[in-house]
């Protein structure tokens, strides 16, 4: 087995460097949900697919747009409905009488970064073209298969309490989601930011387009996920990451356990968040960390659990509490 080129210092140090500037400058713009951006840098640097959910109002598409702006990569949205189909998505192959050959009209799935907003909006048939889309990054038209650009990366929320004329994610689509994430209401001083804001007029549409920059580049951020790839993790953080996953399918409020994609974004998500501290290395407390985003949309709670009022977070913060840490 040949020597592994580890993550070194000095690129460390970079990535840290422009996860702070990413932090800072998005602030400028998104009041609160500071844990929330910090969980969707750490994804992107992990090439990981995020779900944001959250009730209306409370900041999901303006994070979303935020952090695919000064990321410096080409962004989409595509606004979720009943009427969506595959095609508006993925686009078309349409037949050119001039040369007399089809060319392909594409999608706005060929971005770097695809905003899906309100995604439990699209009808099933069209939510399964995301399937090949999240999993192998490349999509397939009439038998041609076309890969994405690189890096690429969906961001998609949903509204969780509502239920007319929505569609729950099947399970294998969840599934391909590295991280899920919830945003909430402001305190009362981010609220009153939030106002003064509004009165300011610095809360206008394109008003992120003066408060925000791109802070890298599409090139520098595919090297950068490059790099997060070499960050070290040790034999007893990886039995860590085991026993927590392991742990999920034997947990007796617990009906449908984590799949081993869960044990994949444990080991990128770690990672990412490792190299954007700072460190060559990852630490239990980073797989910690990252424990709710990576496990909250891949479990099930039985029935019982759900009728006696268990939650998924509480479920969730006991066993990594009772989860021994190397």
């Amino acid at each position: 087995m040949t020597d592994r080129q580890y993550l070194s210092e000095a690129d460390a140090a970079e990535i840290a460097k422009y996860y702070t500037r990413s932090l800072d400058t998005i602030g400028r713009y998104i009041v609160g949900n500071r844990q929330v951006i910090e969980t969707i840098l750490t994804g992107i640097l992990a090439e990981g697919h995020i779900l944001i959910e959250g009730v209306p109002g409370t900041g999901k598409t303006s994070i979303a747009k935020a952090v695919a702006f000064i990321s410096g990569c080409d962004f989409n949205r595509i606004q979720g409905t009943v009427d969506v189909q595959p095609a508006d998505m993925i686009g078309v192959r349409i037949y050119d009488t001039v040369t007399k050959k089809f060319t392909m009209q594409k999608g706005p799935i060929f971005s770097n970064v695809l905003l899906v907003d309100e995604i439990n909006r699209i009808n099933p048939k069209a939510q399964s073209a995301f399937i090949e889309v999240m999993s192998e990054r490349q999509v397939t038209i009439d038998g041609i298969t076309t890969p994405l650009r690189q890096p690429f990366f969906v961001i998609a929320t949903q509204n969780p309490r509502e239920f007319e004329g929505t569609f729950p994610l099947i399970e294998v689509q969840r599934d391909r989601f590295m991280f899920s994430l919830n945003t909430g209401h402001l305190d009362k001083e981010e609220e009153l930011m939030v106002v003064r804001r509004a009165s300011d007029n610095y809360l206008s549409n394109n008003e992120y387009e003066f408060l925000l920059e791109p802070v890298i580049s599409r090139d520098l951020l595919a090297r950068m996920i490059g790099m997060v790839t070499t960050v070290r993790i040790e034999e007893p953080v990886l039995a860590y990451i085991r026993d927590l996953v392991i742990a999920t399918r034997h947990h007796n409020d617990i009906d449908l356990g984590a799949s081993s994609r869960a044990s994949l974004a444990f080991v990128r998500g770690a990672k990412a968040r490792a190299a954007c501290l700072g460190r060559t290395y990852v630490l239990p407390d980073d797989v910690k960390a990252i424990a709710p985003a990576v496990l909250t949309h891949r479990i099930r709670l039985s029935s019982e659990a759900e009728i006696e009022g268990i939650r998924t977070d509480t479920t969730i913060t006991e066993i990594v509490k009772n989860t021994e840490v190397p």
